[in-house]
């Protein structure tokens, strides 16, 4: 457990130390009035308290990501927590922040329409289709684990879970954003805390330790996958996550002082990063082995170890609690990657979305295509959402370091984590089954070769410019 809070502790330490610093390279103005205020209309541009807003993109980006990821890291060892930590400090959090202070400055605009402004028409008509698609798999993925889960608690068919849930997304993506988001989701947040502390607090109980690894940080994964670059694909959400980027912009449309970023968008994400210590902790300690942990995950999916290890530490009615958190967690991700999607779809359409008819013009469609999705096997969606995700993240990285180029300010905060992602998920395009399935050394020169070359290109287009040069335009 020393380990579990030294980790925590730097996460905390890298909120109020590095974050900092990339407040301040940004230049937070507050004297500006935010989208919240200048476009109020009601549905999407409704002001919120710093507070509940927090809640509400914890809630938005932590869905099963930060929880199924980390349990699947933990079967390389200690060493996911090292990229849990990092990542999320570096990469993660810088990601989220420039995602939604880009969008308030852009009037609350989606990220294809922030990735336009800063890549291009091109990257924007790409990061249109792409987001969609992510945001589709996304709102999919997070439909069927919470049913899973509540299947297997009330031995109802999942195919009815899978429709009741599906009626809530289609509610609640229409209807304003502080009727059912605004309003409920921070006593899930709460619930989300009790789930976190009181399962650390039970592991502490029960006095189990890292399964015979100590600070072996080496990839003791009992199938010996590559730690790279499957690592960094698998534990996503609670490092870096494109996901997140589709998801500020929901709360930069509420959000009523740009000081309030760095609370919101980079304090969320280190705030997310924290359960994903918890659940790759979990996953470390819970079980006797790699062995085990991944008997049980062949078993049932991390859905199974979910309900052994929550029962398991806190007793039947405990268990159910937390288990509940665990499907709440996707639940509120899904109906706003759903939301999310419908405004991006609004956005390219130039469509308004105050009349509710407008809205269903677009929900239903999405909604349709969302649940023949869904008939595809569960594995095969998460491996494309894996890929989309960090990839999504990738753009969003370069566009943010293309930003504080153009204004003369010091990009490589975003450069450097973008090139490490961008290496990371051309790695695993070329070598993964889905992908080209080429040999790791093989795809691996491909990964970095590919990123030097766009980092040539990046620092040639994007060339830095003076801050004198800044003050005369």
């Amino acid at each position: 457990m020393v380990w579990f809070f030294l980790c925590v502790g730097l996460l905390v330490a890298g909120y109020f130390t590095y974050g900092k610093l990339i407040e301040r390279i940004f230049g937070p103005k507050p004297e500006l009035k935010t989208p919240a205020i200048t476009m109020a209309d009601g549905v999407d541009y409704v002001p919120m308290s710093d507070k509940k807003i927090y809640l509400v993109q914890l809630l938005n980006i932590a869905g099963v990501g930060p929880i199924f990821g980390p349990i699947l890291g933990a079967l390389y060892g200690p060493v996911a927590m090292l990229w849990i930590v990092f990542g999320c400090i570096f990469a993660g959090a810088v990601h989220d922040y420039f995602s939604g202070m880009l969008s308030v400055r852009a009037k609350g605009a989606s990220v294809p329409t922030v990735v336009g402004e800063h890549l291009g028409t091109v990257a924007k008509h790409f990061m249109n289709l792409f987001a969609v698609i992510l945001l589709m798999l996304v709102g999919v993925v997070f439909v069927l684990s919470p049913a899973g889960l509540l299947s297997s608690l009330t031995h109802i068919e999942m195919v009815y879970w899978i429709a009741a849930i599906f009626a809530y997304y289609i509610l609640a993506t229409i209807v304003p954003i502080d009727k059912i988001i605004g309003r409920f989701y921070p006593i899930f947040g709460a619930l989300l805390v009790f789930m976190s502390v009181g399962l650390v607090i039970g592991l502490m109980v029960s006095g189990k330790g890292f399964y015979n690894t100590g600070m072996d940080f080496s990839n003791l994964h009992p199938t010996d996958l590559p730690l790279w670059p499957l690592l960094f694909i698998t534990i996503a959400c609670g490092a870096v996550s494109g996901f997140h980027a589709t998801q500020s912009p929901l709360m930069a449309r509420c959000m009523q002082n740009e000081k309030s970023g760095r609370f919101i968008f980079y304090g969320a994400m280190i705030g997310e990063g924290v359960i994903a210590l918890i659940w790759c902790t979990l996953g470390l300690s819970f079980y006797e082995s790699t062995d085990a942990l991944n008997a049980t995950l062949a078993s049932g999916g991390p859905s199974a170890v979910v309900h052994e290890v929550s029962t398991g530490l806190l007793g039947t009615v405990g268990g159910i609690l937390a288990i509940l958190g665990v499907v709440i967690l996707p639940i509120t991700s899904g109906d706003t990657a759903f939301r999310s999607a419908r405004l991006i779809v609004a956005d390219f359409l130039n469509m308004t979305q105050k009349p509710i008819v407008k809205r269903l013009l677009i929900a239903i469609p999405m909604f349709v295509l969302g649940y023949i999705i869904s008939k595809a096997e569960f594995g095969v969606i998460w491996r494309y959402f894996g890929w989309a995700n960090q990839t999504t993240a990738v753009i969003m990285l370069w566009a943010a370091a293309a930003y504080l180029a153009k204004e003369g300010k010091f990009h490589w905060i975003c450069t450097i984590p973008a090139m490490f992602m961008t290496a990371v998920v051309i790695t695993y395009l070329a070598n993964a089954p889905i992908g080209f399935g080429m040999e790791m050394q093989i795809s691996t020169i491909i990964g970095l070769v590919a990123t030097a070359l766009l980092t040539l290109a990046f620092l040639i287009k994007f060339r830095p410019v003076q801050i004198s040069e800044v003050k005369e335009t």
